[in-house]
Order: structure tokens, then C-alpha cells, then sequence
């Protein structure tokens, strides 16, 4: 598959830069044969580049009087007409394609092989339109040329006599549909070789078999051709139409089970194209089904109808438009080719005075965005060290309470225990055994309350933990702007980090940074959650911000100035940043910083 696309791509690229030359040398006729190469390329990839690149060729090959080729690029413009509907373009294009072929003298084999394909686009347009009785004289036409050529060409006749056969069972002739369809099915060699064509044949033959009301042989014949259609244990296209006569048949028997079967078989199938197969299907089960089922499925055939027409009417109408266009196209370039010499002076003169007028601003701008720099730093500096104090403050506070609480223990509480302690010492000249124990224990459980309140004074009375002031600016941070921005948070602090043995730039950096990612989420995640993890892996302090934002494609987004200048922080302190993001699940941004 991927050797098949790479031969896709060489082919475009080749194309269009073959294109290029022939009209710089303006070869008329190579520039007219790649375009009907490519309109053929296009043909069952992209409708209306396969419709502009036809027009195209067509036009310049009726400048050459190329009849042939002319007539060539029509054919494929009417089977583009007939496949949107459009059976009076189809019609009419199919003509003009004859009446060009019958102009060349001494007719070629090629030549007679075109106007039979022009005939068989023909009987299919007038079948699809139900005019059958033209329908089956151009389909009779069709097969009379082919039976004029030489060599083997019975596969195209088989073709064109399967299409005679189609058409003869929908006009009602069933005896002439069979036998013509009889003939076909005589090559007992058919089935092995093509046993797709194979299939569709004997539906048909089967098909005009029901209607004609002669079902001795049903539904066999209908399971062999179903059986014949899958090729490697899967269904090709034509099963569809074989499925939903199945359903009908069995329908009509009254056998609901299978009918439905099949029928569901065939809208499953068919679901895949979302064509009229799809619509034959729904009509179907309206049929079969009952009730609101029937209902259902009939309102979904309208639906689908109408969705159909409008998508066939819009093809139709792009077609004429690309017609138009493309005529529009050539003049446009007569004009465009005198203006692009203007042109071409401008932009010199445009690009030497902007080239020089860069070199002047960027010169500029960089001294600008030094000073910037330097302010900046200066700021971040300050900010950090306003942060410092404040805490500072804060930690004084703590420190005195903790201290007039250890005092007011030590002296108030302790004291009195300590008094309580010896008035039961004084109180100890009972010397009974019983008074004497009694008191000992309550002497023993006032010292064990003393060791006690020592530790809690003693524990009162130590130090915070070191580094634990930077880790509190950065729990305000993140406090006040998720309160502000509407937003969940959790901060983990899973390993002990001396902050004190950081510098003031990696922790003014640090800051900065997660108050701008915070910004970020705010502004374009849409996100409810943010958690912030802060580890220490390799001598290294690593941050984790994780929201449950909509996400976003990293390849594709555009980095926007906050993602820059988070860039640029981390660039400073020799850090480094990964960020995973998946639509609809959230954002990652993984940072690194050394410690040195």
C-alpha cells in the first residue's frame, strides 16, 4: 500500500512539473495529454478535480482537431454526468462524443471500441431515466460494435449483453431478459474467472426469474450468486443488490425472519457507500418491518432521499460552475502572464528597501529587547526578594507566638504541676502501705504530664523547616490564581528539596513559570483541574503541571507568547521542557532544571 502511494505521489509530482514545461514551451498538445491524465487519475479519487482537468483537455484538444482524444475526455466527462445524475449532460456529452468519432475516416479499432462504450453510457442513461425502448437500442448498438472487432471480445460483449439483460427485465420482457442473460451464463468458464461479474449476472437472471413469477429455481440460484460475490470470506459490492432480493423474496413468502435478515444485511452493507443502495434498503425494511420500526426506517429513506438530491443537485451545479471557471481560468492567465513582468520589478524593488528597513529595526529591536531583558531580571529580582521579606515577616510572627507559648507553658502550666508535685512530697509522712502507693502514682503520672509538656514546649520552640519559605510563596501563588481563575488545585511536594541550597534565579524562574502556565490554562484549556508535582530526580528539580483541559495537536499549534517566554525561562537556567497533549483528555508540561 505504501509502495502503491508513493507511485500516486511520483505520478502528481512528475505531472505537474511536466505540466510546467509544456506551457512554458507552450506545447499544446503534451499540455492537453497530462491533463487528460490527470483528469483520469482523478476520476474515482476527487470528482471535481477529475472534471476540471477533463474540461481543460477537452478544450485544447478541439483546438488541435484531435477528434479522438476529444471524444476520449468526453466519454470520461459522461460517466462523471451520469454517476451525479445528470442524464441530460450524460446525454448530450455521449452525442457529442459520437458525432466527433464518426468524423474520423478509416475508423480504428479504438476508435469503434469508444463509440461502443458511448452507446452502453447511453442505454444505461435512458435505463436510469426509464425510457427502456431507447435504453435497449443503444445497448443492441453497443454490442453490434463490439461484434465488429477482432480478437477476443467476448468479456466487453458478456458487458454490454448483461446491461441489455437489466434493462429487458425492468421493460418487462422477461423471456428475452433470460435468454439474453442465458447466454452469458453459458461460459462455464465465467464463474472461476470473473466470478464477481459471475454473480452479478445470475442475480440479475435470478431476479427476472421472481418477477416473471417462475421461482422453481429461487432461492438457490440467488445464494449461489451471493456465494459467488465473496471473494476471500468478504462481501464485494454487487452482494448488496443480491441480499435485498433475497429479503424481497423471502418477504414475499411471508418469511419474516430471513426477509429481515437480509435485509439488514444488505443496510449494514450498504451503510459503507451512503448511496441509492442504502436508500433501496431502507425502502425495503419499511416493507418488511411493521409499526414504528417501519416508520423509522421509512423517514430515514426520506431523510437520506432528500440528502441524496440535494449532494447530486450540488455536484451538477459544480460542474457547470467548474466549466465556467475553467474558461474563466485561461483568460485570467492572459492577463495574469502581462502583469507578473510588473510585477516581478515591484517585489525587487519591495524586497531590497524591506531588506534594508529590517536590518535598520533589527538592530533596534534587539537593543530594545536587551534593556528588556535587563529590566525584566531586575524586576523578577525585586519581586522575589518583596516575596522574601513578606514571608519573613510571617515566619517572625510564627516564631514569636510559638515562643510566648512555650514560655507560658514552661512557666505557668509546669509551675504549678511542679508545686502540685511537692505538696504530695510534703503530704507522703502517712506511712501507710496504701497511702503511700496511692501517692506515688500521682506523683508519677504529674511527672509524666511535666515530660510532656516539656516536649511540646521544646518542639514549639524549634525553627521551621529550611526551605520551607520558598515552598509557601509558591503555595500563595498558586492559591490565589487558582481562586481567581475558577480552578481545582492539588500541589505535591514528593521529595525534599533545600530550597535554600537553590538559586534565586532558578526559584524566581520556577515562579514565573507556573504563574504563567496558570495563565495559559486559564485563558485557553477550558481546563477545571490543575495538579502541580515538584520531585527531585538526578540532581534535578522537576515540576509537573497536569490540567484536564480540551488539549490541543503539539505539532500543529502555533507557540504563542506565553509558551515563548516559558521557553525562554527555562532556557536560562538550563532547563529543559516536554509537553504532551491529547484533545479532550489535557495538557502535561514535564520541566527540568539542574540544581548546578
Amino acid at each position: 500500500m505504501e509502495e502503491e502511494m508513493g507511485h500516486k505521489d511520483s505520478f502528481l509530482k512528475l505531472s505537474h512539473e511536466n505540466l510546467q514545461l509544456a506551457e512554458k514551451f507552450k506545447d499544446t498538445a503534451t499540455i492537453a495529454q497530462i491533463n487528460k491524465n490527470l483528469g483520469y487519475y482523478y476520476f474515482d479519487r476527487e470528482v471535481d478535480s477529475a472534471h476540471f482537468y477533463n474540461h481543460r483537455a477537452e478544450k485544447l484538444f478541439k483546438q488541435l482537431n484531435d477528434y479522438f482524444n476529444t471524444a476520449t475526455v468526453l466519454l470520461d466527462i459522461a460517466l462523471l454526468q451520469r454517476s451525479a445524475k445528470d442524464f441530460t449532460g450524460s446525454e448530450l456529452t455521449s452525442i457529442e462524443g459520437i458525432m466527433l468519432l464518426n468524423k474520423i475516416k478509416n475508423p480504428t479499432k479504438e476508435v469503434i471500441r469508444k463509440k461502443s462504450f458511448f452507446y452502453n453510457n447511453l442505454g444505461v442513461v435512458f435505463n436510469g431515466l426509464e425510457q427502456y425502448d431507447k435504453s435497449i437500442e443503444y445497448q443492441n448498438k453497443s454490442i453490434e460494435l463490439k461484434l465488429k472487432l477482432k480478437g477476443n471480445n467476448k468479456a466487453a460483449i458478456d458487458f454490454s449483453k448483461n446491461n441489455l439483460g437489466n434493462v429487458l427485465k425492468n421493460a418487462g420482457q422477461y423471456d428475452l431478459a433470460l435468454k439474453t442473460l442465458g447466454e452469458v451464463l453459458e461460459d462455464e468458464s465465467l464463474e472461476s474467472e470473473s466470478p464477481d461479474f459471475y454473480a452479478m449476472v445470475l442475480d440479475n437472471y435470478a431476479h427476472t426469474l421472481y418477477l416473471s413469477n417462475n421461482k422453481e429455481a429461487l432461492p438457490g440460484l440467488y445464494h449461489k450468486a451471493l456465494k459467488a460475490s465473496r471473494v476471500n470470506g468478504v462481501d464485494a459490492y454487487n452482494s448488496i443488490i443480491i441480499l435485498q432480493h433475497l429479503a424481497e423474496y423471502y418477504n414475499d413468502l411471508g418469511l419474516k425472519d430471513s426477509a429481515k435478515y437480509y435485509g439488514y444485511e444488505a443496510k449494514r452493507y450498504s451503510e459503507k457507500y451512503h448511496n441509492d443502495d442504502l436508500l433501496t434498503s431502507l425502502l425495503l425494511l419499511s416493507k418488511i418491518e411493521e409499526g414504528d420500526i417501519a416508520a423509522n426506517h421509512l423517514r430515514n429513506y426520506v431523510r437520506l432521499n432528500d440528502s441524496l438530491q440535494k449532494s447530486e443537485r450540488a455536484i451538477r451545479n459544480k460542474f457547470t460552475r467548474i466549466k465556467f471557471e475553467t474558461n474563466e481560468i485561461e483568460e485570467e492567465n492572459i492577463k495574469i502572464a502581462r502583469e507578473r513582468l510588473w510585477l516581478l520589478v515591484i517585489s525587487i524593488v519591495v524586497i531590497v528597501a524591506s531588506f534594508l528597513l529590517y536590518i535598520i529595526f533589527a538592530q533596534r529591536n534587539k537593543n530594545k529587547k536587551l534593556e528588556f531583558i535587563q529590566q525584566q531580571q531586575q524586576t523578577n529580582e525585586e519581586i522575589y526578594n518583596l516575596l522574601l521579606t513578606q514571608n519573613e515577616v510571617v515566619e517572625d510572627a510564627r516564631a514569636l507566638e510559638k515562643k510566648r507559648i512555650s514560655e507560658e507553658l514552661h512557666d505557668g502550666v509546669l509551675g504549678k504541676l511542679f508545686g502540685a508535685r511537692l505538696s504530695l512530697d510534703s503530704l507522703n509522712t502517712n506511712s501507710s502501705a496504701e497511702a503511700i502507693k496511692t501517692r506515688s502514682q500521682y506523683i508519677a503520672e504529674l511527672k509524666m504530664v511535666e515530660e510532656d509538656i516539656r516536649k511540646v514546649s521544646h518542639e514549639l520552640n524549634t525553627d521551621f523547616v529550611s526551605g520551607s519559605g520558598f515552598r509557601d510563596i509558591i503555595k500563595t501563588l498558586v492559591e490565589t490564581q487558582t481562586v481567581a481563575y475558577g480552578l481545582e488545585y492539588k500541589l505535591e511536594w514528593q521529595s525534599t528539596i533545600d530550597w535554600d541550597e537553590v538559586s534565586n534565579k532558578i526559584k524566581i524562574h520556577f515562579y514565573r513559570i507556573i504563574q504563567e502556565a496558570l495563565h495559559n490554562i486559564y485563558k485557553h484549556a477550558k481546563a477545571n483541574k490543575v495538579n502541580l508535582i515538584f520531585k527531585l530526580e538526578n540532581s534535578a528539580i522537576c515540576l509537573s503541571i497536569i490540567d484536564d483541559g480540551v488539549g490541543f495537536d503539539v505539532n500543529r499549534a502555533k507557540s504563542g507568547i506565553g509558551l515563548k517566554n516559558m521557553n525562554s525561562r527555562i532556557k536560562e537556567i538550563n532547563g529543559k521542557i516536554h509537553i504532551t497533549s491529547k484533545k479532550v483528555e489535557g495538557t502535561t508540561v514535564n520541566i527540568d532544571v539542574p540544581i548546578s
